[in-house]
């Protein structure tokens, strides 16, 4: 198994973390071979929603589908017959769908579906020369990273250090390997599993990482690594993902059932522009937490020194589920091949949130997906979503 390889490479650390193998995690913006989703099973995530969560999944895919492949997760053949009568009905052409079978949890793909990371073809060449020129034999592992361009880490999903359900979810990125024959890097600090989501963190594929600190630093709750530092989170977010500098905002909005996730907060729209919400009404529980992210963000410097521009993304008003305050953003969007695809919450604010990433999104259409019965399981159309690279 390639990941064996990887794992057993006798050159130093250095060269054996994807970093050090000059990959790095790119920018969503940037060409998919495909997107990957895992078919609504969990009623909790969803109760008295189901139905309309698996027509919710049908218009996502819809969209997304025109682009790139769309692989869906299903724990069973008789499941896959159920996703494609729902898909059909959708009018989405199956033909750019694939079904992978593998048992899954929950399915929230963006936290426990595979992360990629990629290297421009020529970035493994000198590594192979340089043992060329000494007439030796290429070490092990080395060889079958020439020409390789993505690879797969492996974070360690445990359900957000929160839910004891997860055996199942955090074996997906070994199934992406073994499916699409890529290497799988094994994250670790100190000889122990290094635990992140993909939500947790945004990149403007230049060296660039946001993140915060409600969801990786409390010492207390939800605590996915407990005892790594600031400094160690960083120094393991630059070796597996290729980073060069990592920024912190403070937290997210109240309901946030991940603590504090990126996706819901403040995203990248291109290498130099980021969108960040606001709640301008001051009697909002989320109206200071916000604003203290508004001031941290002023001290944002890219990796090549300059300062990002900064546009607000409004909120839509407060929704609730049986007393409890839903985490609903305009910032849960997924960029993919074909189109923007936005949460709307049937608010006034869908129209002025559309039409602030329709200005930034020059290339690509943006469209607004019904996210009301999605946002009770506590997540939105990014949280669902993982985009494999080209």
């Amino acid at each position: 198994m390639l990941r064996a390889n990887i794992m057993a490479n006798p050159q130093s650390v250095n060269t054996s973390t994807p970093a050090g193998l000059g990959y790095s995690v790119p920018a969503e913006w940037k060409p998919h071979a495909a997107t990957w989703l895992a078919w609504p099973h969990h009623e909790a995530d969803w109760p008295g929603k189901m139905e309309a969560v698996r027509w919710v999944y049908g218009e996502m895919v819809r969209k997304i589908s025109p682009g790139e492949i769309v692989r869906i997760l299903v724990r069973h053949q008789a499941e896959q017959t159920l996703a494609a009568s729902y898909l059909k009905r959708a009018g989405c052409n199956l033909k750019q769908v694939e079904f992978v079978v593998h048992p899954t949890n929950r399915g929230w793909m963006r936290d426990s579906g595979p992360i990629f990371v990629r290297r421009k073809r020529a970035a493994s060449v000198p590594l192979a020369d340089q043992y060329t020129r000494r007439k030796s034999v290429l070490p092990a592992g080395c060889q079958q990273h020439v020409g390789i361009e993505t690879a797969i880490v492996h974070f360690h999903f445990n359900a957000w250090a929160k839910y004891d359900d997860w055996q199942k979810d955090t074996k997906i990125p070994e199934t992406a390997a073994k499916l699409l024959k890529k290497p799988l890097f094994d994250a670790q600090f100190n000889g122990k599993n290094f635990v992140i989501e993909g939500g947790g963190i945004e990149v403007n594929g230049r060296g660039t990482l946001l993140t915060t600190e409600e969801c990786y630093l409390h010492p207390k709750i939800q605590v996915r690594n407990p005892g790594l530092t600031r400094a160690q989170y960083n120094e393991t977010f630059q070796k597996y993902l290729g980073v060069k500098n990592v920024f912190w905002l403070r937290k997210g909005p109240d309901g946030d059932d991940t603590h504090g996730h990126i996706d819901d907060i403040c995203r990248f729209v291109n290498r130099k522009t980021l969108v960040l919400i606001r709640e301008t009404n001051r009697k909002d529980i989320n109206h200071r937490p916000l604003a203290e992210n508004w001031e941290r963000i002023k001290d944002l410097r890219l990796e090549d020194g300059s300062k990002p521009e900064v546009v607000p993304l409004p909120m839509p008003a407060p929704l609730y589920f049986n007393g409890r305050r839903l985490p609903a953003s305009y910032a849960n969007f997924y960029i993919s091949n074909a189109c923007v695809i936005v949460p709307t919450f049937n608010d006034p604010n869908d129209r002025i949130a559309l039409g602030v990433l329709g200005e930034l999104f020059k290339d690509r259409l943006v469209v607004g997906i019904h996210a009301v019965d999605l946002v009770l399981g506590s997540g939105s159309l990014h949280c669902l979503t993982q985009q494999q690279p080209a």
